[in-house]
């Protein structure tokens, strides 16, 4: 196991951050505006909100780079600097981090399918090489796979990620099927697990697509399937229109008891997707190390 993961995971569990996209909104990021070029125009908003999450007990948080890839950019990539977007997503992190937590390069999926010819193995395979070796050369500590739905394009971006040396966590969305037990292309927890172990991820889980409370039968799942650590990171519940605007019910009261549960069931890290926010992270971070 990678030293940075042997120290974090000796006084595990591991607390992670909470939702970027939503606390971004907050600060004035517009609907359909792309959040990661904040990093050049807004720096100082986007690390308030790395900052607040440092404050709130985070061990470990990310970086606002869950889209810049030249596949997910699309039509923005073409007068983008990748390197600089991605440089300066880990720059505001670690600054925001300032020794008091770890920085995990955010790396999310291209957003077009390969099962229908959308991009190509070799187009995904050189976006996240890129972004990957932009994040690594910038001085992220591990590098973050997550919200994915296809296995095969995760196996291309773990290949990717491990050309960096840096730790690799593999992390998939389970929104799918009668039960929400399997990824949007059908893969169940046990086949999710063997997968990313055979692709020498270091640490596999799941985030966003359920509430708490679907994933922890999920983790258990996932915590018979390997012996690898694993990583979690529910939304606040299931996001509900209401008077126009998009919310989520679940309270960082119920949301701990879950985290509780989800520790029972064998997370390593734990942390928050859309709709959770410092406040639910600091009640975690307390909850959780009260325990030890």
């Amino acid at each position: 196991m990678h030293a940075l993961l042997q120290t974090l995971l000796a006084k595990r569990p591991v607390v992670t951050d909470g939702a970027w996209g939503t606390e971004l909104q907050k600060l004035g990021l517009a609907a359909g505006q792309h959040p990661d070029f904040w990093n050049l125009s807004h720096p100082d908003r986007v690390e308030e909100v790395a900052a607040r999450y440092v404050e709130a007990g985070s061990d470990v948080i990310l970086t606002n780079t869950f889209r810049s890839n030249r596949i997910a950019l699309g039509s923005h990539a073409v007068d983008a600097d990748i390197a600089a977007l991605n440089a300066r997503g880990v720059e505001i992190s670690r600054r925001a981090a300032g020794g008091r937590a770890r920085v995990f390069a955010s790396i999310g999926p291209g957003g077009k399918m390969l099962m229908t010819g959308e991009v190509t193995e070799e187009e995904l395979a050189a976006a996240f090489t890129e972004q990957c070796h932009a994040l690594a050369d910038a001085g992220a500590d591990a590098l973050l796979i997550e919200t994915m739905a296809d296995l095969d394009e995760m196996r291309i971006a773990v290949k990717a990620a491990r050309t960096t040396g840096l730790p690799v966590i593999a992390s998939m969305v389970f929104d799918s099927g009668k039960e929400k037990d399997r990824t949007m292309m059908g893969a169940t927890p046990e086949q999710v697990a063997a997968a990313l172990t055979e692709a020498g991820a270091d640490v596999i889980g799941a985030n966003c697509g359920l509430g708490i409370d679907g994933y922890i039968p999920v983790c258990r799942r996932l915590r018979k399937a390997t012996a690898l650590p694993l990583w979690i990171k529910p939304n606040a519940g299931m996001p509900e229109m209401i008077d126009g605007r998009i919310t989520y019910r679940t309270t960082p009261e119920e949301f701990v008891a879950g985290a509780q549960e989800l520790r029972k069931a064998g997370a390593d890290f734990i942390g928050g997707c859309c709709g959770t926010t410092p406040a639910f992270l600091r009640a975690v971070a307390s909850a959780l190390r009260a325990e030890h």
